[in-house]
């Protein structure tokens, strides 16, 4: 197929006729402005603090300049490490809703000839509700981009994110850059990174089925995981002539090209059978590849590391160790695989997948001749992040020397980072110490968040990490007291007059005999016990609510009903009258109370006895959407009062026995009550979604009348899952972001 140029666009404030354009084409269309036109409310937002809890997808160090890091995610965004202040500078917040799909960061490049520079591949899935990928071009270390969209997509959170890079700048010519995609092949830009062009002689083996795999969920597109330039190949100001490119697949997989990309051929004597996840360059010209049965996260059963040496064409193995024979190991891969840029000899190499010991970091100083295994003769270093010591290094996808400093090993893991300070020490017979290098690095999916009105401000449910009692928003603690230890939380509640009382639901990655999958606390959250047991329908999680008084619960196990239990578990019956999509919650005041909405069809549902039934009281007008989640936040100290973001139906509010839809709301993702504001008795509401056809993140103090815009164009922090406004501070609200960690904001 003939190469097709796709051009860049770049987003810049529009000019002044512009301005005045939609202004007379709103006034055409809605009349006069009311007084709910938004304003911009200044506010300050930092991250609450509980340090990594996400997949740190890749690492990539500047060539030329100490100390210059950068961190990729699978769904966080991308992070510049300030190494005077160890601590991680987030590059990707002003992203908004309309475009989270591109906070999934599939590659990373830098140029090596200009170390202000950065390129991010961005785009988090290939399904067929997910937009397309984009090159995000930044010319300031990522304190500005430009955009240049592509014509497909990216999978930042699919299978093999932890592969690369795909993105790569040629070091000899920082115009050029080489993309390597999941499903359409080669592509490269020379303008750097502004417009791209199919590579069309690269082999099609990159586009078949052969370079895809499957996990629970589909069948996906891997294609080319990385590519590379040999800087000795050619000279400063032209396009370097020798490339290479790793395909995903148990066929021959590494190509070659020796004219700058007119023509491939696959590289002679390599290995098949398994699939090469990185491919480093060492000092002596040399290239280490790293390869796994599987590209990874989801499993790994085999693997090896190689040596090419272009030189003479040769092919050596240099594994590190033996498939495991512990009966509790099936099989691991090598995750990445590095090489000390000053020293060819010093090799570090990740294990993946290997159950029998556990992961570990292997290293050699004879250039792969013999290798030995790091963590046994390791500390680590928990103190600052202590909810780290119950975990244990996996998804030990990249790894990476420090290019000015040989004691700096660096290593990303499914909820971190971690790096050494004293590597070198490990060859005297010393213990190597290693520091959770996770400061600023945020990348928690919180599924749940209340703030209620004693105790802790926050209380939080997050996957993969179960959740927190934050006493201190600012410093990091352990998670909730085990037993029960969920993988995810996805619900919480706490009792309106009993706070003291909470419950929530989880769910388990991993199932186990005998656990519960809700629990509940009568001290705030610092400790839990199980439920008696489930509901004889449902596989946990869900969605999980408490009474006014404590007494009873209602909870809707995933693909359940719902079942009510007024002894924690001994006893569950169904609740009547309610569709399985109906989403429940109880009344702040009056323990007799209980109310629904259903997305679906729109209507909002009442129980006055104490939810053993319900009856339908009211319906909302218009469609609610694909997909949407509807929130049921009853009001504090109110009964009969509460607001349900009903996404395209709305914000609605259910008071007096009425249901009506606030004005200048037209889609509602999310919504909190916080404090009012002095000399008011209204809940502060704080509203994530469109207000007069601009999506973003409101506040209103008088009950939806006006409303403030809070969130601002350097932070729209991706798509927003729930907020929920502080009962005791007027102004603060708590956001739950889609992989940016938990966020609080003040009035400035």
């Amino acid at each position: 197929m003939p190469a097709t140029r796709f051009p860049s666009s770049v987003l810049r404030p529009p000019g002044p006729g512009a301005v005045l354009a939609g202004l007379l084409a709103l006034l055409l269309l809605v009349g006069a402005p009311s007084q709910a036109l938004a304003e911009q409310a200044p506010y300050r937002w930092r991250n609450v603090a509980i340090g990594g809890g996400g997949f740190v997808t890749g690492l990539v160090f500047h060539p030329s300049e100490e100390g210059l890091l950068y961190a990729r995610t699978d769904v966080g965004g991308a992070y510049r490490w300030e190494a005077a202040e160890r601590h991680w500078i987030p590059l990707t917040d002003w992203i908004g809703h309309e475009d989270a799909n591109l906070t999934g960061i599939e590659s990373l490049a830098l140029d090596p000839s200009d170390p202000e520079r950065l390129y991010l591949a961005a785009g988090t899935y290939t399904h067929e509700r997910a937009g397309n990928g984009a090159i995000l071009r930044s010319a300031d270390r990522g304190a500005t981009f430009e955009r240049s969209d592509l014509p497909f997509k990216l999978g930042g959170n699919e299978l093999g994110r932890g592969n690369g890079e795909r993105l790569a700048v040629d070091p000899n010519d920082g115009r050029v850059l080489l993309l390597g995609s999941r499903a359409h092949g080669l592509w490269r830009s020379a303008d750097r990174g502004a417009s791209w062009n199919k590579v069309d002689a690269f082999p099609a083996l990159a586009e078949s089925q052969a370079a895809t795999a499957e996990n629970t969920w589909r069948r996906q597109h891997i294609g080319v995981v990385f590519v590379a330039f040999d800087p000795d190949s050619g000279k400063a100001g032209a396009p370097t002539p020798w490339l290479y490119a790793g395909v995903s697949t148990r066929e021959a997989s590494l190509y070659a090209s020796e004219d700058g990309g007119a023509s491939w051929r696959a590289l002679p004597g390599q290995p098949t059978g398994l699939r090469p996840n990185h491919m480093v360059r060492d000092a002596r010209g040399d290239w280490l590849v790293s390869y796994g049965d599987e590209p990874g996260p989801d499993a790994m059963h085999d693997g090896a590391l190689w040596r090419y040496s272009p030189a003479d064409g040769s092919w050596t193995e240099i594994t590190p160790a033996p498939q495991s024979t512990d009966t509790e190991g099936d099989g691991f891969g090598w995750g990445a695989v590095a090489a000390d840029p000053r020293d060819p000899d010093t090799i570090v190499a990740t294990t993946f997948g290997r159950f029998g010991p556990h992961d570990d970091v292997f290293r050699s100083t004879d250039g792969g001749e013999t290798w030995q295994p790091v963590f046994p003769r390791s500390e680590f270093d928990h103190s600052a992040w202590p909810w780290t010591a119950q975990a244990t290094p996996h998804w030990m996808a990249d790894i990476e020397i420090d290019p000015f400093d040989p004691d700096r090993v660096w290593f990303v893991t499914g909820y971190g980072l971690w790096a050494s300070h004293d590597m070198t020490a490990f060859e005297r017979g010393d213990t190597v110490h290693w520091r959770f290098e996770d400061a600023g690095l945020e990348e928690t999916v919180p599924l749940a968040l209340v703030s209620p009105p004693q105790g802790p401000h926050l209380i939080s449910g997050l996957g993969d990490i179960d959740g927190f009692v934050h006493d201190d928003l600012d410093r990091t603690t352990v998670q909730f007291a085990a037993p029960p230890r969920y993988s995810n939380t996805e619900s919480l509640a706490f009792a309106g007059q009993a706070p003291q009382v909470m419950v929530r639901s989880g769910h388990l990655h991993d199932p186990r005999d005998g656990v519960v999958l809700a629990a509940y606390s009568r001290d705030g959250g610092r400790s839990w016990t199980m439920f008696a047991g489930e509901p004889p329908q449902g596989e946990g999680a869900g969605h999980i609510a408490v009474a006014a008084d404590g007494e009873r619960v209602i909870w809707r196990p995933r693909n359940a009903g719902h079942w009510r239990s007024d002894d924690f578990g001994k006893r569950w019956q169904r609740v009547e009258g309610l569709p399985d999509t109906v989403v429940v919650e109880a009344d702040r005041v009056d323990a007799a109370r209980w109310y629904g909405f259903d997305p679906a069809s729109g209507r909002f549902y009442v129980s006055d006895g104490g939810g053993a039934g319900f009856k339908e009281a009211a319906r909302a007008t218009g469609e609610a959407g694909e997909r949407a989640r509807p929130q049921l936040r009853p009001a504090p100290g109110h009964a009969g009062l509460v607001y349900v973001a009903a996404s395209r139906h709305g914000l609605l509010r259910w008071n007096a026995g009425r249901l009506e839809r606030l004005p200048d709301v037209g889609d509602a993702r999310a919504i909190g009550l916080g404090k009012p504001k002095d000399g008011s008795e209204t809940p502060t509401l704080f509203l994530f979604g469109e207000v007069r056809g601009e999506f973003g993140l409101y506040r209103s103090d008088d009950d939806g009348r006006r409303w403030l815009r809070i969130d601002d164009d350097a932070h729209r922090f991706g798509s927003l899952r729930s907020v929920a406004g502080d009962p005791r501070l007027y102004g603060r609200v708590y956001l739950a972001t889609g992989g940016r960690g938990i966020l609080y904001g003040d009035p400035r």
